[in-house]
């Protein structure tokens, strides 16, 4: 596993920059942590190639790759170069993806800046790009040397930002923690001690990946809300109802209760309780039932999928989940009409 720290950016950052050997060193951001994040670390960085590239998961792509890869090599880079990702979950996905496949591999450190990012997507070494509109189609496990987490990067963020990144925490909850969900649910997102709230997510998910670091099993558990939502999120991808990948994952959380209720006799009351629970949070997310086959197809991409069945990760109780739960498209129809009866 990573060296995870929860500390101030400037301390953390200096204290493992001292204490890793490298050649040349690169930092990757977009147009937004290179404004409103960058400068917070700016002062502990010593020389270094800066790179940005344009936000958002359409540009979680080869091409954007291909630019990463041309400013390492046009610099000469070579294997004991070290790149730190100062982003979110899009900046930590791909400078992994184009680190371990520069030169079969340099080594980089997240810096997570969003709340996403900071619960979930830098944890736990899963590394990827989108290919053909499929999220994640191409990628790796791999662990970074460090992942650096300061709760003062949130109050950079954008109030739906701060929302969507929620959703991670919701879904830790629900999947081995019920008291948590409970407790981080009942204010929605007011809340003081967003430290304590990362340092709890992360424990959860570190668990479970040192259990089962390759998702061979357990680790499929933190799929919830994701085998629906990912599809969701990349069938609205590029149109002008665009969903952020919280917002989507939201959406896949309530849909997969449904379906853990229909298949494995989850409660009628857990049921409502999460439902009522996410819609009061994310109370602007619509799905059209004009898009449901386009969003079924997506779904057969899923990395999950064995023999061209739909597998889901599912729960048995609010705390507790499963995982290789084959579930047929009937039934995923009869989930998003769920939801789209609860927006009525």
């Amino acid at each position: 596993m990573s060296h995870i720290v929860i500390d101030h950016i400037e301390t953390s950052l200096k204290a493992v920059l001292k204490e890793t050997d490298f050649t040349q060193l690169a930092v990757l951001v977009d147009e937004n942590t290179h404004a409103h994040c960058y400068p917070l670390v700016q002062a502990v960085l010593p020389e270094h190639l800066l790179i940005q590239i344009t936000s958002g998961e359409e540009h979680k792509t080869l091409r954007t790759c291909e630019h990463i890869w041309e400013q390492f090599t046009t610099n000469n880079f070579d294997r004991k170069a070290l790149l730190i990702n100062l982003g979110g979950g899009v900046i930590g996905d791909m400078g992994g993806f184009c680190a371990v496949t520069y030169k079969r591999g340099i080594r980089f450190i997240n810096i997570p800046t969003t709340l996403l990012a900071a619960v979930d997507a830098n944890v736990g070494g899963k590394l990827g790009i989108d290919f053909m509109g499929f999220k994640n189609h191409l990628g790796f496990f791999q662990e970074p040397e460090s992942v650096l987490i300061d709760p003062v990067f949130l109050k950079t963020l954008a109030p739906r930002e701060l929302r969507s990144g929620f959703a991670e925490v919701i879904k830790h909850g629900l999947i081995a923690d019920a008291d948590y969900f409970e407790q981080t649910t009942a204010h929605g997102l007011d809340i003081e001690n967003w430290e304590a709230v990362i340092a709890h997510s992360v424990e959860i998910k570190t668990a479970v990946v040192k259990a089962d670091p390759k998702e061979a099993g357990l680790r499929k558990i933190l799929n919830y809300g994701h085998t629906i939502g990912h599809a969701i999120e990349s069938f609205y991808l590029n149109t002008d109802k665009k969903l952020l990948h919280g917002e989507a994952i939201a959406a896949g959380m309530i849909c997969e209760a449904y379906l853990s209720k229909k298949l494995l006799g989850f409660s009628e009351e857990n049921l409502l309780q999460i439902s009522r629970t996410i819609l009061e949070i994310y109370p602007e997310i619509n799905i059209a039932k004009e898009g449901f086959s386009g969003i079924v197809k997506l779904m057969y991409q899923d990395k999950k999928n064995l023999n061209n069945l739909l597998n889901h990760s599912l729960l048995m109780d609010i705390g507790k989940a499963t995982y290789d739960i084959a579930v047929d498209e009937k039934d995923v129809i009869d989930a998003l009409f769920y939801f789209i009866k609860l927006k009525q």
